[in-house]
C-alpha cells in the first residue's frame, strides 16, 4: 500500500510539473493555507471514513485544511446559500464547496449562485470520461459550474441460472413477467431506486425524447408519458402481489432475491452486486445486467458556490478529488466502491492496472443514457402515486 501511495504521488508531482499552467500554480499557492468548507451526504460510514482520508490528504499535499460538514440532505446546504444571497452575504459564504446533482444544482445555477467555468480548467479534467454525462446534469448544461467525482448506473440483480435468460429490453423484461408471474417488481417511488426504474422505463419508452431534456409541459404531459403508463399497466398485474403494493427499498428486494421471493433486485451503485457477494448475502452467480440500449445513469459533482470563501481552496480540493489516486482509492469496493468518472485508457500504464482491477466483476457493461430534465423526476413520482400509489 505504501508503494502504491508512493507511486501515485511521484506521477501526481509529474503530471503538475509537466503540465500544470502558471494560473494553476498560482492558485494552489493561494490555497495553501486556506480552509474549505466541503458540505457533503454524511449519512454512510464509507463515505464519511473516504472523506476523512480526502483531508488528511489536502492538508498534506497542499497545505488545505478540509473541514467536512456533514448533511442528511444536499437541500439543507442550498437552502443557507439562498439565504445567504438574500441577506447580501456576497462573499466569505459558509460554503466553499458542496456534493450536488440534479434539482439541487439546477435551483443554484439558475439563480445565479454558482462560481462558473472553472471546472473544466482543472488539470485532471484531462482524464475524465466523456462518455460518461459529465458537461450536464439531469439534463441541465454545467457551464463548467460542476467538477465530477463519481458516477452511477442503473442496473438489475439476478441469478445466473441455466433456465433464466436475463431480459435485455422493456420488451423482454414484460415477457419475463408474463412467464414468471408473482418473481418482479421494483421499489414503491418515491424512492430513489423505485423512481429511477420508472425513469429508465420512460426514456426507452417514449416517442419523444428531446422533450426528456426540458422541464415536462403540462400540455403535452399525458401525451409523453403515455407509453409508459400503458406499460405499467401490462407490467403491475404481473408483478410481485399483482402489483398492488412495492418493496419499500432496495434493501428489501436484495433480501427477497436472497430468499427466491424474487427473481430480480435493483441497485444504483455498480460495485453493488460485489459487496453483497463478499458478504454472503448472494451466491457468487449473482450478476448486475441492463438493457442493450443503455441504462439510466448520472454523475454527481461538487459545485463552488459564488460567494465561497475559499475558492482557491475550493478548486484544490476539486481537482484533487478527481485525480487518479483519489479515484482509485474511491472505487475500491473495501473502501467505498463508487464508480470513477475517469477513462483508464488516459492513465500512465500502472495507474490504469490500478483502477481498471477496482471494476465491478459481477457486472455487465451497457451504456448510460443521461437523466432526463430534473423537473421530470417529480412530475413522473406524483402523477405514479396519483395512477398507483393508493392501492
Amino acid at each position: 500500500m505504501r508503494l502504491l501511495t508512493l507511486l501515485l504521488s511521484l506521477v501526481a508531482v509529474s503530471f503538475a510539473a509537466f503540465a500544470q499552467p502558471d494560473n494553476w500554480n498560482s492558485l494552489r499557492q493561494q490555497a495553501n493555507g486556506q480552509t474549505v468548507y466541503f458540505n457533503a451526504w454524511g449519512g454512510d460510514p464509507a463515505v464519511n471514513s473516504y472523506l476523512d482520508w480526502v483531508a488528511g490528504e489536502m492538508k498534506q499535499q497542499y497545505g488545505v485544511t478540509v473541514k467536512v460538514v456533514r448533511l442528511a440532505d444536499a437541500a439543507d446546504a442550498v437552502k443557507r446559500i439562498q439565504s445567504e444571497d438574500a441577506a447580501g452575504r456576497k462573499t466569505r459564504g459558509s460554503v466553499d464547496l458542496l456534493w450536488v446533482n440534479g434539482e439541487n444544482f439546477r435551483t443554484l445555477k439558475q439563480a445565479g449562485l454558482l462560481k462558473e467555468g472553472w471546472a473544466w480548467a482543472l488539470p485532471n479534467w484531462r482524464y475524465v470520461d466523456q462518455n460518461k454525462p459529465v458537461r450536464e446534469d439531469f439534463s441541465q448544461p454545467t457551464d463548467g459550474a460542476e467538477a465530477p467525482w463519481g458516477s452511477a448506473q442503473l442496473m438489475l440483480i439476478g441469478n445466473v441460472q441455466p433456465n433464466v435468460k436475463f431480459p435485455r429490453s422493456a420488451d423482454e423484461l414484460l415477457a419475463f413477467a408474463k412467464a414468471h408471474p408473482g418473481k418482479l417488481s421494483y421499489p414503491r417511488p418515491p424512492d430513489f431506486t423505485g423512481t429511477a426504474f420508472i425513469e429508465q422505463l420512460f426514456i426507452v419508452l417514449t416517442r419523444d425524447r428531446q422533450a426528456l431534456r426540458t422541464p415536462p409541459d403540462a400540455a403535452t404531459f399525458q401525451q409523453v408519458t403515455a407509453p409508459l403508463w400503458d406499460y405499467l399497466d401490462k407490467l403491475h398485474p404481473l408483478l410481485w402481489r399483482e402489483g398492488k403494493t412495492f418493496p419499500p427499498t432496495p434493501a428489501r428486494m436484495d433480501r427477497m432475491l436472497a430468499d427466491g421471493e424474487l427473481l430480480f433486485s435493483v441497485t444504483f451503485n455498480p460495485s453493488h452486486v460485489d459487496n453483497l457477494i463478499d458478504r454472503k448475502q448472494l451466491p457468487k452467480t449473482a450478476q448486475a445486467f441492463g438493457f442493450e440500449q443503455g441504462m439510466l445513469g448520472n454523475v454527481h459533482f461538487v459545485t463552488i458556490p459564488a460567494n465561497a470563501n475559499a475558492q482557491a481552496g475550493a478548486q484544490v480540493l476539486a481537482n484533487f478529488l478527481m485525480s487518479p489516486e483519489a479515484q482509485i482509492r474511491k472505487a475500491n469496493p473495501a473502501i467505498w466502491g463508487d464508480a470513477t468518472v475517469l477513462d483508464s485508457s488516459t492513465l500512465p500504464q500502472p495507474l490504469r492496472e490500478q483502477l481498471d482491477a477496482q471494476k465491478p466483476v459481477h457486472q455487465q457493461s451497457v451504456p448510460y443514457l443521461a437523466e432526463p430534465h430534473a423537473a421530470w423526476v417529480e412530475a413522473l413520482e406524483k402523477e405514479w402515486l396519483q395512477r398507483y400509489g393508493a392501492k
